[in-house]
């Protein structure tokens, strides 16, 4: 898997946007694949549609576009697939972090960081992104795992109550504040909230 890059990337956002959507992520995977992961653009999402991401006819209006664009500018690929970012949506670029500050995510570090212990994967409730563009630092407020586990484990009598206790753990027991610089990040998603009613909800 490679993310990808060049004139070909950009070819690929200036299309995806150009239809009125949110380009999130393009890579390259075996056997000539090029997947593009699309979302709903929150600045030109109708009222109450927001919360239902893009859908098939979605995708189809992009792929063919990008099919005929990718014809004329002659982009190499095999196959084109394009699809939804899903619950744990990655987070890609600076605005990614702005629009979704307040929710739970995972982030793995290029180098360990010493504020958390000289770990290098993260998790945590994403709480600002400050600095000028090239200098951003993500704030993050981690998850206290050990009282997550004790509050897990103290529903194990019932599986329901079981998982209602993990995620009143993880809502309600805040741990430490660290921060790091953006450019430090090696990749970053949500972590998918759930009501625990059959249905699951985005963070954010």
């Amino acid at each position: 898997m490679a993310a990808l890059t060049g004139t070909a990337a950009q070819t690929v956002e200036r299309t995806v946007e150009g239809l009125g959507y949110e380009f999130v992520d393009a890579e390259r995977l075996s056997g000539g694949l090029l997947r593009v992961t699309i979302d709903k653009a929150p600045d030109k999402t109708p009222a109450g549609e927001g919360a239902e991401g893009v859908g098939l006819e979605d995708c189809e209006r992009v792929s063919r576009q990008l099919t005929h664009v990718f014809a004329v500018e002659d982009v190499d690929y095999d196959r084109l697939e394009v699809s939804s970012p899903g619950l744990d949506r990655p987070l890609k670029r600076a605005q990614d972090y702005r629009r979704f500050a307040g929710s739970e995510v995972q982030v793995q570090l290029h180098v360990p960081l010493a504020a958390a212990g000289g770990r290098k994967r993260l998790q945590g409730r994403l709480l600002e992104l400050a600095g000028d563009a090239g200098a951003e630092r993500v704030k993050l407020q981690l998850v206290d795992e050990a009282a997550v586990q004790a509050a897990a484990g103290a529903g194990k009598a019932g599986a329901k109550k079981g998982r209602v206790a993990r995620r009143t753990a993880k809502d309600a027991v805040a741990g430490a504040i660290v921060e790091f610089a953006l450019a430090d990040v090696d990749k970053a998603r949500l972590v998918p909230e759930l009501d625990f009613r059959g249905s699951g909800r985005r963070s954010g």
